[in-house]
């Protein structure tokens, strides 16, 4: 399945919101409503993602005054990443908490059939971010937290997981 049709977007919706975890895991999908939507539009989606979650009552005691980075400020802070490794990633960040890798938000096989249809909806094409930079095995934090972020897009619609940790 591609991103052709008028049941991609609530379908996407609803399998993004199968990865989200109270507190932890914030997830937004949409579609873009501006012509030709780029890295710019898809960092501002990040933005508001990150916005609401520092607007959660459970991280929002911590951030006192935060605001989300600028949207050029996030567009430099992602990395592209392969199509093929996206819905591995997108499963990973839904299930597997950053700072105890051993407790669990989701069950695997749930993370892993929700990221697997998120990642087929958006097709082979889609282009796919993440802060992370795995060649340099470091991550560019776009929260005061432990953060772990993916978005993609196809050029219509979007897909954005945040998971975030406190130290």
């Amino acid at each position: 399945m591609t991103s052709t049709g008028p049941a991609v977007l609530p379908a996407l919706r609803a399998s993004m919101a199968e990865l989200a975890t109270p507190a932890r895991v914030y997830v937004a999908a949409g579609r873009f409503t501006g012509a030709d939507p780029d890295l710019p539009e898809l960092a501002a989606e990040v933005r508001a993602v990150l916005a609401r979650m520092a607007a959660d009552e459970a991280w929002a005691r911590f951030l006192p005054g935060y605001v989300p980075p600028p949207v050029p400020e996030l567009c430099a802070a992602l990395e592209p990443l392969e199509t093929d490794e996206a819905a591995p990633f997108l499963a990973r960040l839904a299930a597997v908490d950053l700072y105890w890798p051993t407790h669990r938000h989701l069950p695997a096989d749930v993370a892993e059939r929700a990221a697997d249809r998120v990642v087929s909806l958006l097709g082979p094409d889609a282009s796919w971010w993440t802060n992370h930079d795995e060649a340099a095995g470091a991550v560019t934090g776009v929260t005061p937290f432990f953060d772990s972020l993916l978005a993609g897009t196809d050029g219509e619609h979007f897909a954005v997981a945040l998971q975030v940790a406190d130290d």
